[in-house]
């Protein structure tokens, strides 16, 4: 859909002739380090040329009007700024209430109501996360209308703040910081323990990025989710009688084999290995990368995957499935990429050769699983940002 026919039906369903101002947050895909955010350990994203746009106008009264093109039947939802809490009922509205939630909390002054429109063009529930791109571009619209003087590293702090405690998601900074913070043709080397980054250029000459949706529907806060957290909780509670430490992310491999042995319940220490090996992983690749060595960085992707699966076990069939027959297919390497329980893998493809791997993953998986995968051919973009000469 073109921004200006989002811009027309803005107009239409709130009654104005005002146009509004036009924002952008986009989706993510995190090449490698998965699971690794919330454990102080680094993550590989790239923004996505896919996103959410939103449309925005103050109004002079004091209510906060909310619609949405993806949920059409759901229609206009109004609340009053003064008295935002989370109601079941609001369904995806709950991601930008709670932005305007906390900005009151901590102190940003929004002193009228608003109109505000959303469409997005990620596919819904596909973990190349929807709902920080939400939260971002209802930060950042906000942030413009109200001139509230908000850096977008505060602006994506704030949106993960969001997320953990007015939807009860406890994800990590990793989603919110790749829509809010990267840059075109670049992905992002974050370390989440101390939010430091750099971006890092996708030379990847010949070969594209491909992303493959189970069409496998997950809901984030209703999967396995915070129980993972839970586990990787008690088995760093477990190792710091052994380690002055913070994140599982502040361990090595050796450190890790040495002190296993202390976390007492198995499955807490399969969740604990993936956590410190995944963390050495995403390293090991974003070095492979800046040496041109496509190859490793692509081994590295299937050893993610297989940790994804067996220690840290968040895949499932369809994932595996993808997973198995990309690799299978000529890609260098493939994985699945979010939170895991449904949603996507990533792959590293040439570019030559996407038509036959499309093809063929896309017929291996519907003959297995017995219904489409959709194919997504991706490129890494900026983070969010207003929108201007339309």
């Amino acid at each position: 859909m073109d921004i200006k026919d989002v811009i027309c039906d803005f107009k239409e369903v709130f009654c104005t002739s005002e146009e509004g101002l036009v924002f952008f947050a986009p989706g993510r895909v995190n090449l490698i380090g998965e699971h690794t955010d919330y454990n102080g350990g680094h993550v590989f994203p790239c923004a996505l040329t896919l996103g959410t746009y939103a449309v925005v106008r103050q109004t002079t009264c004091s209510k906060i009007r909310l619609y949405s093109m993806n949920f059409k039947n759901i229609g206009i939802i109004e609340v009053e700024v003064d008295n935002i809490s989370y109601d079941k009922v609001f369904d995806w509205a709950n991601y930008p209430l709670g932005i305007v939630k906390i900005l009151t909390e901590v102190g940003y002054r929004i002193n009228t109501g608003f109109d505000i429109m959303f469409y997005g063009n990620i596919p819904n529930g596909a973990g190349l996360s929807s709902s920080a791109s939400i939260e971002l571009v209802t930060c950042i619209a906000l942030n413009a209308l109200f001139q509230l003087n908000i850096d977008m590293l505060e602006m994506v702090k704030l949106s993960q703040r969001s997320e953990n405690q007015f939807n009860g998601v406890n994800c990590g900074i990793m989603d919110q910081f790749a829509s809010g913070m990267c840059k075109k043709d670049c992905a992002v080397l974050l370390n989440t323990n101390t939010l430091s980054y750099k971006h890092v250029p996708m030379k990847l000459d010949g070969i594209s990025i491909v992303i493959a949706n189970t069409n496998k529907r997950r809901g984030l806060a209703d999967s396995k989710y915070n129980e993972r957290r839970r586990e990787c909780t008690r088995a760093l509670e477990a190792l710091q009688t052994v380690f002055d430490i913070r994140y599982l992310g502040d361990l090595t491999e050796e450190q890790f084999e040495n002190s296993s042995h202390f976390i007492e319940n198995t499955i807490d220490r399969k969740r604990a290995k993936h956590a410190v090996y995944e963390n050495q992983r995403a390293i090991k690749a974003v070095n492979a990368l800046a040496q041109g060595n496509i190859q490793v960085f692509g081994q590295l992707m299937n050893e993610s995957h297989h940790s994804l699966r067996d220690d840290y076990e968040v895949t499932g069939i369809e994932l595996d499935t993808l997973a198995a027959s990309a690799w299978a297919n000529g890609a260098i390497g493939s994985r699945m990429t979010g939170a895991g329980f449904g949603g996507c893998t990533v792959s590293l493809v040439y570019t030559s050769e996407i038509n036959n791997f499309i093809e063929n993953v896309a017929r291996e998986y519907e003959e297995k699983i017995g219904y489409k995968a959709d194919f997504y051919i991706v490129a890494a973009g900026d983070g969010a940002r207003q929108i201007v000469n339309i």
